[in-house]
């Protein structure tokens, strides 16, 4: 399985958006998905056709209650599974920090999904890959979903503190690597980025420079689609497919899919 976490520690750089759409456009091209809300705002569940104030199990569920992580997969309308989450995971970091390997409990839930026995003796792999939607800070959560993956997306708007930001996360992530060798930054997406706006090209310059080869050739633009879509519980995919949001949400699932074969084969 690839897994992938989509994280920033500051707010309002289309992460959620990332998340949903890219977890739908890999479902578009026949990938077995699984999305993981990790944030307690539940936006991806609700992005994603589903009553975050109905679920029977939750996130919270598994990481708190040690609930098995398959109990809490629910399927969403659009062709991806999913493990909500809602404001059950408020305050969790406090639990958490009194559990033994609390940097860890995500990841061994995960393992559950890679342990499941074989259908008809024939072993199939659950998923292919993982999406799971990090909240906008540096918590115990984060950290589970940084111990969890071995690629972080790094979603930013082309601004100039958002170039401080990455450059506080690249230096998390390096700290992190203590607890998790694998951990590395698979790519840094531009979001919401308007060409028109001088300073949005300025950075996105920079970013060519000094990220180059980890940063993604698809760019994703400013599109009122992918701010509508959510209001109907439905990814952009399955709002217009034809907008230009959803066309860059598809080209990054392309791009993503090429990485997984070239480190399959590596």
């Amino acid at each position: 399985m690839d897994i992938l976490a989509i994280a920033n520690q500051k707010g309002g750089v289309g992460k959620t958006t990332t998340a949903v759409n890219l977890a739908s456009a890999l479902a578009h091209r026949r990938k077995k998905v699984l999305l993981i809300d990790l944030d307690a705002q539940g936006n991806a569940t609700t992005a994603s056709g589903l009553d975050k104030r109905e679920l029977e199990y939750s996130i919270a569920d598994v990481l708190l209650d040690d609930l098995p992580i398959h109990e809490a997969i629910v399927k969403t309308p659009n062709g991806f599974d999913i493990v909500g989450a809602n404001n059950e995971l408020s305050g969790s970091d406090l639990h958490l920090s009194q559990k033994p390997e609390n940097h860890a409990i995500l990841s061994k839930a995960m393992q559950q999904l890679a342990d499941m026995p074989a259908k008809n003796g024939r072993a199939t792999k659950p998923y292919d890959f993982i999406v799971i939607d990090c909240a906008p800070s540096l918590s115990l959560l984060t950290i589970n979903a940084m111990c969890a993956t071995s690629g972080v997306i790094i979603p930013m708007q082309c601004e100039y503190f958002a170039l401080e930001g990455l450059a506080d996360l690249s230096q998390t992530i390096e700290r992190l690597k203590s607890l998790n060798p694998k951990l590395h930054i698979r790519g840094v997406l531009r979001t919401m980025f308007d060409p028109r706006n001088t300073l949005a090209n300025d950075v996105s310059m920079e970013l060519i420079e000094h990220f180059g080869p980890i940063l993604f050739n698809t760019i994703i633009p400013r599109n009122i689609r992918l701010a509508e879509a959510p209001a109907h519980g439905i990814p952009a995919l399955d709002y217009e497919m034809n907008s230009k949001g959803s066309q860059a949400y598809i080209r990054l699932a392309n791009e993503i899919i090429k990485q997984s074969r070239q480190f399959q084969l590596a």
